[in-house]
């Protein structure tokens, strides 16, 4: 949902005392999926807009099932990537297509692809797998 569609809802909604409810798409990002990402261009400083993800579903060592896809929004971020009935306990993979993000940006890149890989336990829990970006790096770590 677009920031400034949030705010015209926001503007019909009131509180107690009349003031005025504030609403932020990472709020309504967080709320939605109990999988969040966010993509950090440290090249530029700047969120990665439009990058590919596919999120996928390990059933067993050799196969892997496509959940969904989607791109990252102005602020790098992929809100409502899933659902809780889409998030049993088992093996993830992110697939970002860095390389068409770099090629977008007229920008020489290293990496055509980062994959992410990580291991659920706990479905209840909300886990945030963000990635720092650059032309010839990345980084990763179970965010908050």
């Amino acid at each position: 949902m677009s920031s400034d569609r949030l705010e015209r809802i926001a503007g019909h909604i009131e509180v107690e005392g009349r003031h005025k409810l504030t609403l932020h798409p990472r709020d309504m990002a967080g709320a939605q999926s109990p999988l969040t990402t966010h993509v950090l261009d440290t090249a530029t400083g700047k969120p990665a807009a439009n990058l590919a993800i596919r999120l996928l579903y390990r059933r067993n060592e050799n196969e892997w099932d496509l959940i969904t896809n989607g791109k990252t929004n102005s602020d790098g971020r992929c809100p409502g990537l899933l659902t809780k009935e889409q998030f049993p306990v088992g093996v993830y993979k992110m697939h970002f297509d860095t390389g068409a993000y770099h090629q977008s940006q007229n920008v020489q890149g290293f990496y055509p692809y980062v994959e992410i890989v990580f291991e659920i336990r706990d479905p209840s829990q909300h886990y945030h797998v963000p990635l720092l970006l650059s032309p010839f790096g990345y980084s990763t770590y179970r965010g908050s």
